[in-house]
C-alpha cells in the first residue's frame, strides 16, 4: 500500500501535463489563436537520438523537487522486483521505475517523480513503457501525506528542500483531485502551476498571480506515447503545435524555478521525443481469429479509416480534427480549450520559455487517434468513459455506472478491455467510500460516454469481425 501511496501522492508525473496550453499561436501578439477543424499540418521537429532519449527518461531528474532520500528510506518498503528496471543506473537501480534519485546543487539527495508514474503500466504480467497508467488514484488529498514527511527529517537543508516541495504540492493539491480512480487531472494541475509561477522568470508565488482553474478537474485518459510517431499535433484537441519536445516538457514547471533549469532539460528533450516516436506498440498477447480479422479489415477500411487511417505496409494516418457535432463525445474538454476561459493560460505560455518553439492552437473538436496497439489502451474515449472496445462499437451496451477492480489481471481479451461490474446507481448511492471512488459515473460533467456511435449501424457479424481486426493493430 505504501508503494502506491508514494507513487500516486507525493510528486505526480507532469511530462504529459501540458495537455491544453502549450505555446502561442503568434509570438508577436499576446493573444490566443484557435485552429480550424479538418487536417492538421505538420511542423518541423528537432532531431533526437532514441537510445539517448530512453536513457534520459529512465535516469535523468527532469522533476527537480521531491522527498529527501532520508525520509524515503524510513518510509518506503522494499520495492517489488518487478518495479526495478535493469537499465537504470546508480541509485536509480534501487528505486521503483516511477521514482528517480536527484542530488541537488547543494548536495541534498532527493527521491523525485518521473514520467513513468503516468506513462507505464502492467497488463497481466506484461510491463509496457509508454502505456497510459489507468490504475492511478488521484481522488485523495495529497497535502496530509506530503506534510507527514517532515516528521522523518532533522537536517536543516533537507527540511528546506522538503518545505519547498511541500508548499508547491499543498498549493496545487485542490486542483488535482479527481472524482474517479483511473482518470488523470493533468490539464488542471498544469494550469494551477501556471497560476503560481511568473511566466518569464518562473519564480514561485505562494499566492496565485492570476485566477487558478476550477478545482474540479475534467477527466483525462492518458494516451500511449507510441502514437506520437504519426501525430502532427499533440493532445486531444490538437493544441500542441510546433516543437513537440518543448511542449512535452511543460510539466517541469512543477519544480523549475528558473529558465536555466529548463534549458538543461531541453538539451535532451528532443532525444526523449525521438524515443517516444520509436516505441513499437505492444502486440495482442492472446489468440486471434485471423480469418475473422481479415473480414474485419474490410469493415474497418470502409467505415473507420477516413478518421483513424489505414494500417499495414502502406499505412496512412489523416491527422484530422473532427467537430463535436460529428463525433458526439463529451464536449467539455474541447470547449474549455476554445471558449475563452483558458485564454489567460495561453497568454502565460506566450511569454514563457516554452512559447519560443511551441504554440497552443486548440480546435473546437477532437482528434481521432491512431489505433496502433489500441487493445492495450482501455478504457476508451478521451475521458476513459467506456471500459471495452466491444462497448465502444455498440453504444447500446455501454454501462452508465460501472466499477472495475483495478487488478492488472482483470483484462478481458474477448471484449478487448477491462472487466467491470455494471451498477444501477451513481456516486451518491455508493455503498462505501472505496466503491464511490472506483465508480465511473457517466452522468457527471465531463464523464459522459455518449458519442462515437459509428459502430451502431454495423451488423453483429461486422462488429465481431471489426473487433477481431482491431486486436491485430
Amino acid at each position: 500500500m505504501m508503494r502506491i501511496w508514494l507513487g500516486n501522492r507525493f510528486a505526480p508525473t507532469l511530462f504529459y501535463v501540458g495537455v491544453i496550453l502549450i505555446g502561442s499561436a503568434c509570438q508577436q501578439e499576446d493573444q490566443p489563436t484557435y485552429s480550424s477543424l479538418g487536417p492538421i499540418p505538420p511542423s518541423p521537429q528537432r532531431a533526437g537520438d532514441p537510445a539517448r532519449g530512453r536513457e534520459a527518461l529512465l535516469n535523468e531528474p527532469y522533476i527537480t523537487c521531491g522527498m529527501p532520500e532520508t525520509a524515503y528510506r524510513k518510509i518506503a518498503p522494499e520495492p517489488p522486483p518487478e518495479t526495478l528496471l535493469a537499465e537504470r543506473r546508480g541509485r536509480n537501480a534501487e528505486l521503483p521505475y516511477y521514482l528517480t534519485h536527484y542530488r541537488t546543487p547543494d548536495g541534498v539527495d532527493l527521491v523525485v517523480s518521473n514520467c513513468l508514474n503516468c506513462h507505464a503500466a502492467f497488463i497481466a504480467d506484461r510491463f509496457i513503457i509508454g502505456l497510459g497508467n489507468e490504475q492511478r488514484d488521484f481522488t485523495g488529498d495529497s497535502r496530509v501525506s506530503v506534510e507527514s514527511v517532515g516528521l522523518y527529517l532533522s537536517d536543516p537543508e533537507e527540511i528546506e528542500h522538503w518545505r519547498r516541495w511541500a508548499d508547491i504540492i499543498t498549493a496545487v493539491a485542490p486542483y488535482m483531485m479527481t472524482d474517479t480512480v483511473g482518470v488523470n487531472p493533468a490539464i488542471n494541475l498544469t494550469l494551477a502551476l501556471m497560476a503560481h509561477r511568473d511566466p518569464v522568470t518562473l519564480d514561485w508565488s505562494a499566492e496565485p498571480l492570476m485566477e487558478p482553474p476550477p478545482e474540479n478537474p475534467l477527466p483525462v485518459s492518458v494516451p500511449p506515447w507510441w502514437r506520437l510517431a504519426k501525430k502532427n499535433a499533440l493532445y486531444n484537441t490538437s493544441e500542441g503545435r510546433g516543437d513537440h519536445a518543448r511542449a512535452m516538457m511543460l510539466g517541469a514547471i512543477l519544480c523549475a524555478n528558473d529558465v536555466e533549469t529548463l534549458e538543461k532539460i531541453d538539451r535532451y528533450a528532443p532525444d526523449i521525443r525521438a524515443f517516444f516516436a520509436s516505441i513499437e506498440p505492444p502486440s495482442f498477447p492472446w489468440s486471434i481469429d485471423n480469418e475473422l480479422a481479415l473480414e474485419g479489415q474490410t469493415v474497418f477500411e470502409t467505415h473507420c479509416s477516413a478518421c483513424h487511417g489505414t494500417y499495414g505496409e502502406n499505412d496512412r494516418y489523416p491527422n484530422l480534427v473532427v467537430g463535436l457535432d460529428v463525433v458526439g463525445t463529451d464536449p467539455l474538454q474541447a470547449r474549455s480549450a476554445t471558449d475563452g476561459s483558458s485564454d489567460r493560460f495561453i497568454k502565460w505560455f506566450n511569454r514563457s520559455f516554452f512559447g519560443r518553439l511551441s504554440r497552443a492552437a486548440p480546435a473546437p473538436g477532437y482528434v481521432p487517434p491512431p489505433l496502433d496497439g489500441i487493445w492495450a489502451t482501455a478504457p476508451f474515449l478521451h475521458n476513459g468513459s467506456i471500459p471495452t472496445l466491444a462497448a465502444l462499437l455498440d453504444s447500446r451496451i455501454r454501462p452508465t455506472y460501472w466499477v472495475r477492480s483495478f487488478d492488472r489481471d482483470d483484462y478481458d481479451p474477448s471484449t478487448v478491455g477491462w472487466r467491470y461490474r455494471e451498477l444501477s446507481y451513481g456516486k451518491p448511492a455508493a455503498r462505501d467510500e472505496t466503491e464511490r471512488k472506483r465508480l465511473y459515473d457517466t452522468t457527471l460533467p465531463g464523464y459522459s460516454n455518449a458519442g462515437h456511435t459509428f459502430g451502431d449501424d454495423l451488423t453483429d457479424r461486422q462488429r465481431k469481425a471489426l473487433l477481431e481486426y482491431l486486436k491485430t493493430l
